[in-house]
Order: structure tokens, then C-alpha cells, then sequence
């Protein structure tokens, strides 16, 4: 039994553990019930692990707790969805305990846990039994008991995984959503596959070889049936352009890259825009960003040659990956701070083209993406906040898998007063923004804002991932799902029918005024279909139809 680790052994064990979940991201995705589309607990883990991970690969540390700490930073950092911010937080205590260890052994290690459940349950306002928090608790309780007995590292930990995966059976019967489904917490999983990476890493195991997607260990793609000319364009092009001036409209440009070439990626903040696209002229490309800024870094790799190099058993050309590359950008680029210039500013969260427009007419100061699926992390809604030019800063998280990583960036602005409102939704976001007053005192701003969203009813439109029996309906893959307040409301494998039983619902039929952001999947007939059917089913209320351009959500409804 290895009785103690140093810094070194801690730091592999945080890079076998991302390994680890990344090869089973996948199954731990398929655990989640609710048969709509998802951040995906699975994801979401994996993501976060990950920035810690990569931390570690980049950074030698001295003690276990400076590379603990190391780890609970980068993880507060990197954090995404509930279940990412959750397992940040049980490392942030976990590093608190052993901050001043050189090494650890096994009653460091039981202490630790036991720190990372108690920063965890404090930080969830309703705690519920059947989930991650139960597993942790439970694992940490052995832990402390198994340490009593026998103080190796390897031993307690050993001990902890083995009381988890117990813990973890449970969670079947001390949920009932998870009882009808017949799976366990896909949280208190990926926490599990976790540690048993770290444990795995302690007795010289082997990481597995999963790729960057999760695909199977030892799976390697035929490169030799790769036919050459399937790829349609040649060339993987990545390039930084510092703008000429701020609100430069990026729009007719987006439109140029997108008729010369596909896989197009456009970020960009207020002095600088970051293009990834895959076209048979880069030149192009470059030439026609030049009108918009100055050309700072670009990096070129011909896709079909890698491809012939592949076929043939050669090393690829290119020595530095696509992902280097864009890390290479980003500390180019550096961050954006903005000094107050106001009292208040903005920093909404959304997908889709029409619901930024609507946000940025609303005063909004930053638009960080992300929604259903797209789970932003900490340092991307940080960044924003950074960027955001006033004294108080709001933030509305728009989705109730962002809210916590959002929370997250409270104590992590020095300079700037961080309020994260608990906008559910697009529409409560949109709400609370028409709310807000520029001239009011800070108090008086938040209650306006507050009382803008809480009278706002969301409902949506959007598609079953999978086959599922939920709450008494039988659903099948591809069916239309109606969700009112995030709750099931019906199925159906027709559209318009599906949203005429909606707009009869209670919320419709009192509500005055109804809006519908109709989403990139959704034609103009289609929208134009929505309105009627609302307007036939609501005749007291003020219908109005907006192209919101979000994914995958046909159609976002707020009823107010």
C-alpha cells in the first residue's frame, strides 16, 4: 500500500483522473433522465476536470498543497454546469485542508474530503439526497473511519471509492425521477470514475487512451480509408485580427468566410476577433479580415496533406495542434479589463443571433454564449465582467445550470461589484433587462430587476433526444417536447398541434402579453404558423414574434 504522495504523484493523479471521466463522458451523459437535449453531466465534468488537468501539465509544484491549490484554482476557473461547479467546490475544500502539506498520507487525505463535503453543502441552498453530495458525503465518512485503521493514502482512498459505489446504488431509491428511470446519479458516477483515476494513477495503472470526443480505448481510426478528396476544403486556417475600432460589425465578414469555406468560428471581444474556418483560399480570408483590423497571428495547416500523411504511416507536417494554436491566440489577444465608467453594467448569457440583438438594444454591456447544451464556465462569464466598464456589475445567467458557475465569479472580481440575478431563462433575462434603471440606487435597481423576471412564465418547444418513459408520458426520439417552467408539459410528432395545446394552457390563456423567439431550426412559414396559432388560442393578449436564431429550442415562449 503506498502510504504517502508528493506534489509530483498529486499532479498525475489529476491528469489521470481527467483520462479517466473523459472515457466515460459519454456513458455518464446517457445517465441523465430528462429525455431534452442537455449540458450533459458527463460534459460538463470532464470540461472541468480538464482545466485542472491542464493546469498540472504546465506547472511544477513544490507541495501537495500548492498543487491542491493549484487544482481547486483551476477548477473554480474552468467550471461548468451544477455538476462542474459541485465538484469544484469539493476540491476547493479538499485544497483548504492540505494547504500547508508537503505530502499527504491517508488521514491528510480523509480530512481533505471531508473539508470538500462540508464547502460543497455549503454552498448548494437545498441539498438533496440521491446525488453527487450524497455520494461524497457517504465516501468521506468511510474514509475518515478507514484511516482510524489504517492510515495509507492508497488504503483510504480505496475505501472511500468502495463506499461510494455503494452509496452510488442507492441514489436509485432516494430519488424517484432516477427510481423511474432505472439509472443512478450521473454526477456521484463522474465523482467516482474521479477518484478512481486518481487511485488508478497511485498504483502505476496505465491512463486510458480515449480521445478528446470520449471514443473507445485502442479504437484508431482507418486513415487509409480516408479518401482524400471528400475533404471539401483544404485548408484549416486560424487567425487573431486587432480591430480598428470597437462595435465593428463582424456580420458581412461572417458572411464572406461562410460563402468560401465551412467550420466557421468567430469569437471576439471589443478590441479583437478570433476567426477558425476551413476554405481552399485562405488568402482570402486574411485579405478580406485586414478590412476590419490588423492581422496579428495566423497559423495555416493543409488538411489533405495531413490526410495523405495519415494513409501512408507518416508523421503529420504539422507539429503543433489546432488547440496549441488557439491557446497561442488567446494570451496574444490577453485579457480585456475595462475600468468603471458607470454605475451599473450587463453581462447577459445566450445563444442565437436575434436573442444578442434584443439583449444589446436592452443595454446590455457583455453577451457571453451559451445556454441549453453550451454550458459557459467561471473565467468565460469573468472575463465578461472584466470587460464590463462599471462599478456594479450584473449578471444574468439566463439558464439554471449556469447560475452556480456564475456565483463563482463573485469573490473572483476584486475591483468590481459582481449581483448574479437567477434568471432560469431567456425570456426572465429579457424581462429583467427592460426592468432595469439606469438612475435608481443599487437597492432599488436589484428589487426592479427582481420583480421584472419573477412574474414571468417560459415556456418551450424542443426535441427528445432519446427514447424515454417520463412522468407518465412515453416519449420517442425525435418527438416534439412542450416544457412549461422547465417541467414536461406534452409530446406530440406534429408541431402545430403541439403548440396549439400549449397556447390553451393556463399561463396563455391569463397571460397579456406573449412573446415568441423562434429559433435557427425554424423557418419563417413556420414562425409565421406559431403566431397565428397563439393568436387564435389567445385573442385577450399582445402576441409579438421575434427571430431569436437559438439552438436547440425550436421556440422560446414567455407569457407575462
Amino acid at each position: 500500500m503506498v502510504q504517502t504522495i508528493d506534489a509530483a504523484v498529486f499532479q498525475r493523479m489529476m491528469i489521470h483522473a481527467h483520462a479517466a471521466i473523459n472515457a466515460q463522458k459519454q456513458p455518464i451523459n446517457d445517465l441523465n433522465v430528462f429525455p431534452v437535449p442537455d449540458g450533459d453531466t458527463g460534459t460538463n465534468m470532464t470540461l472541468t476536470i480538464g482545466a485542472a488537468a491542464a493546469e498540472m501539465r504546465k506547472k511544477h509544484y513544490d507541495t501537495v498543497g500548492q498543487a491542491a491549490g493549484g487544482t481547486a484554482s483551476a477548477l473554480l476557473r474552468g467550471a461548468r454546469g451544477n455538476s462542474g461547479v459541485i465538484l469544484s467546490l469539493l476540491f476547493r475544500g479538499f485544497s483548504k485542508a492540505v494547504k500547508e502539506n508537503e505530502t499527504m498520507d491517508g488521514r491528510d487525505l480523509a480530512i481533505a474530503l471531508d473539508f470538500g463535503v462540508a464547502a460543497a453543502y455549503k454552498a448548494v441552498m437545498k441539498p438533496a439526497e440521491g446525488t453527487i453530495l450524497t455520494v461524497s458525503r457517504l465516501a468521506a465518512a468511510r474514509a475518515a473511519g478507514h484511516a482510524r485503521e489504517d492510515g495509507s493514502f492508497e488504503g483510504v482512498l480505496e475505501a472511500a471509492i468502495q463506499e461510494g459505489q455503494e452509496a452510488l446504488a442507492h441514489t436509485i431509491d432516494q430519488n424517484p425521477v432516477l427510481k423511474k428511470a432505472g439509472v443512478v446519479d450521473a454526477g456521484g458516477k463522474g465523482f467516482l470514475v474521479i477518484l478512481q483515476g486518481m487511485l488508478d494513477e497511485v498504483r502505476g495503472l496505465p491512463m486510458p487512451e480515449a480521445g478528446e470526443e470520449g471514443t473507445v480505448p485502442n479504437d484508431k481510426a482507418d486513415f487509409e480509408a480516408v479518401n482524400v478528396e471528400d475533404i471539401t476544403f483544404a485548408f484549416d486556417t486560424v487567425f487573431i485580427v486587432r480591430k480598428f475600432k470597437e462595435n465593428t460589425d463582424l456580420e458581412p465578414f461572417r458572411k464572406y468566410l461562410n460563402s468560401i469555406g465551412d467550420s466557421l468560428v468567430i469569437g471576439e471581444d471589443d478590441e479583437a476577433f478570433k476567426v477558425h474556418v476551413h476554405t481552399n483560399t485562405p488568402g482570402s480570408a486574411l485579405n478580406e479580415a485586414q478590412k476590419y483590423g490588423v492581422l496579428e497571428l495566423a497559423k495555416i495547416e493543409n488538411m489533405r496533406t495531413q490526410a495523405e500523411d495519415l494513409a501512408a504511416g507518416k508523421h503529420v507536417q504539422s507539429t503543433d495542434d489546432l488547440e496549441a494554436v488557439e491557446e497561442e491566440l488567446e494570451k496574444s489577444a490577453g485579457p480585456v479589463h475595462a475600468d468603471p465608467e458607470k454605475k451599473f453594467g450587463y453581462v447577459a448569457v445566450c445563444a442565437g443571433a436575434g436573442l444578442e440583438a434584443v439583449f444589446q438594444d436592452l443595454g446590455v454591456d457583455g453577451l457571453v454564449g451559451g445556454g441549453q447544451t453550451m454550458n459557459p464556465s467561471t473565467q468565460d462569464i469573468l472575463k465578461a465582467i472584466d470587460a464590463t466598464p462599471a462599478e456594479i456589475v450584473y449578471v444574468l445567467p439566463n439558464n439554471k445550470n449556469i447560475i452556480m458557475a456564475a456565483q463563482q465569479t463573485v469573490p473572483l472580481c476584486e475591483d468590481k461589484k459582481v449581483i448574479v440575478l437567477p434568471t432560469k431563462t431567456v425570456p426572465q433575462g429579457i424581462s429583467a433587462m427592460l426592468a432595469a434603471d439606469p438612475d435608481a440606487e443599487e437597492g432599488d435597481n436589484t428589487a426592479a430587476m427582481m420583480e421584472g423576471f419573477a412574474n414571468v412564465r417560459t415556456s418551450e418547444i424542443t426535441y427528445a433526444a432519446r427514447d424515454s418513459d417520463f412522468d407518465g408520458f412515453a416519449i420517442h426520439q425525435g418527438d416534439y417536447l412542450a416544457l412549461e417552467e422547465h417541467q414536461l408539459f406534452g409530446t406530440d410528432q406534429d408541431l402545430p398541434a403541439i403548440l396549439d395545446r400549449l397556447a390553451r394552457s393556463d399561463s396563455h390563456q391569463s397571460a397579456e402579453f406573449i412573446s415568441i423567439f423562434y429559433g435557427e431550426d425554424v423557418t419563417e412559414e413556420q414562425a409565421q404558423e406559431a403566431e397565428k396559432i397563439f393568436a387564435a388560442a389567445c385573442p385577450n393578449a399582445e402576441i409579438t414574434l421575434l427571430a431569436g436564431g437559438q439552438p436547440v429550442y425550436y421556440f422560446m415562449i414567455s407569457a407575462e
